[in-house]
């Protein structure tokens, strides 16, 4: 195929020369309607903020343009099919796992997923079955699921329909993806991975082996983190045997009518620059990331940790491009030192936890840029360092599941203070967010070190997602 083209940006480019005068929604009328959103945004954006119509096809059943741009993607994704996604990775996520369970179905997981994928569960009622990952240790932090685990998971549960991977973490960990989808194929079972942080898999030399080239069924590409795309818009990829028609069924349950163009204009914009130029893109990346991590661990009490974790199992691959950093020995639990940097510097990263904080590189970055950020870490460190007594290490709590995501979310509940919830089963959600992994979900045991884990991040200012309760000084838990 021509990866040379464009068509959605084509077909806007067409519209826009045309003046055609609009009848129909938006109601800003290409911005006229609307002056300061068009000083803001600019009359060459809204201008093509517009509705379906036939020149430019229609998101919900595609025929011409937008046809045109999903097989380009899907060619240049290695991928049987592709769909445009314009409610975030989170809908790409839901729409995988509503594609292939139902309720009462079992679902292999790790327990460190997003929290789209315990939504899907709550939406469709299918029963996760949860394998633990590896901590590191040292570092706190979730790996990628051992081999081993995921075929016990598998023994005993032999129906399950599907298992789910983490293409990588968060942290840039990846699981053994090859063997797990031979695995889940070999006992007739799906094999589905997020891919939220691995578009870039696709494109650069030496990285982790993608979904697609793996043989998975499906994945969920967040083409807006390292792909350039706008915020919002993703991908959801197809392996062969997968029935396009009724997947794109699945997609209309929750996907707005009313996709946005600038959002598919972007994804059609970025696949085209990702299959021209990925390659050389993403080595400059890489080369960046790997630059600074040098840097910081010159610097010393920081670890930026890299792929000298790789242990063949739970630590399959490692994701080059990631700038994972390790805070504790320098007394700055992860969210502090994000604060500092953002308070302090001026630097925005992607986000801090209880002992770690990524920052993000991406084809955007600069040298400069990166300098600046590994003095800032070099500052911090001399101006705010402290003995790490007290502070928290363990970024995963093993869950305690008793009951399934759906039946406790919509089962009666009552509302009680934090310290008095002890024991009983939460009926939603408490994460820090970004990672957006939850702390506690639906169906779980609230035990002393969930606790003790919401209460120390909050104290230490992490942004605390998921409950009704606004403040988190509160639970909703199933009534006795």
């Amino acid at each position: 195929m021509n990866q040379n083209s464009a068509p959605v940006f084509e077909a806007l480019e067409e519209f826009r020369n045309a003046r055609v005068v609009p009848f129909d929604v938006p109601g800003h009328k290409h911005g006229r309607g609307n002056p300061e959103l068009t000083a803001f945004l600019g009359k060459q954006c809204v201008e093509v903020d517009v509705n379906s119509m036939k020149p430019l096809d229609n998101l919900c059943h595609p025929i011409s343009v937008i046809k045109e741009a999903e097989e380009l993607a899907a060619d240049a994704f290695g991928a049987a099919n592709a769909f445009f996604m314009v409610g975030g990775t989170t809908s790409a996520v839901q729409s995988m796992v509503l594609s292939v369970t139902k309720a009462g179905d079992e679902i292999i997981l790790p327990r460190n997923v997003h929290r789209s994928v315990i939504n899907a569960l709550v939406l469709n009622g299918a029963i996760p079955v949860y394998v633990n990952p590896d901590v590191e240790p040292n570092l706190g932090i979730s790996l990628g699921m051992r081999r081993e685990d995921v075929e016990r998971a598998v023994r005993e549960h032999p129906n399950a329909r599907a298992i789910l991977v983490n293409n990588p973490t968060y942290y840039g960990i990846c699981s053994d993806l090859k063997a797990i989808v031979e695995l889940a194929h070999q006992n007739g079972m799906y094999c589905l991975a997020d891919e939220a942080h691995g578009t870039h898999f696709y494109f650069g030399e030496d990285m982790p082996i993608s979904a697609m080239a793996a043989g998975a069924d499906m994945a969920a590409v967040s083409m807006h983190k390292s792909g350039g795309s706008l915020t919002q818009s993703s991908l959801l990829l197809l392996g062969e045997g997968i029935d396009p028609g009724y997947v794109r069924q699945i997609i209309n349950l929750t996907q707005t009518t009313s996709g946005s163009y600038l959002l598919m204009s972007s994804l059609d914009i970025s696949r085209r620059n990702l299959a021209l130029r990925g390659q050389q893109v993403f080595a400059h990346v890489a080369d960046l990331a790997r630059y600074a991590r040098e840097e910081i661990n010159f610097v010393g009490g920081f670890y930026a940790f890299g792929d000298e974790l790789i242990n063949g199992n739970s630590v399959y691959a490692f994701d080059t491009t990631k700038l994972s950093v390790h805070t504790l020995d320098v007394g700055l639990a992860g969210i502090e030192v994000y604060d500092l940097l953002r308070d302090e510097y001026d630097i925005q990263i992607e986000f801090g936890d209880i002992g770690n904080i990524l920052a993000y590189i991406s084809m955007g970055d600069r040298m400069p840029e990166l300098e600046r950020l590994i003095s800032a870490l070099a500052e911090i460190r001399r101006r705010f360092e402290r003995d790490k007594v007290g502070l928290l290490s363990q970024e995963y709590i093993e869950p305690q599941v008793v009951m399934s995501p759906q039946q406790a979310f919509y089962a009666e509940k009552e509302s009680l203070p934090l310290e008095e919830t002890r024991g009983r089963v939460s009926s939603e959600f408490v994460m820090c967010y970004p990672p957006g992994i939850p702390v506690l979900a639906p169906g779980e045991v609230i035990t002393d070190k969930v606790i003790e884990y919401i209460t120390y991040a909050k104290e230490k200012g992490c942004s605390m997602t998921g409950p009704q309760d606004e403040t988190i000084s509160r639970l909703n838990v199933l009534v006795h």
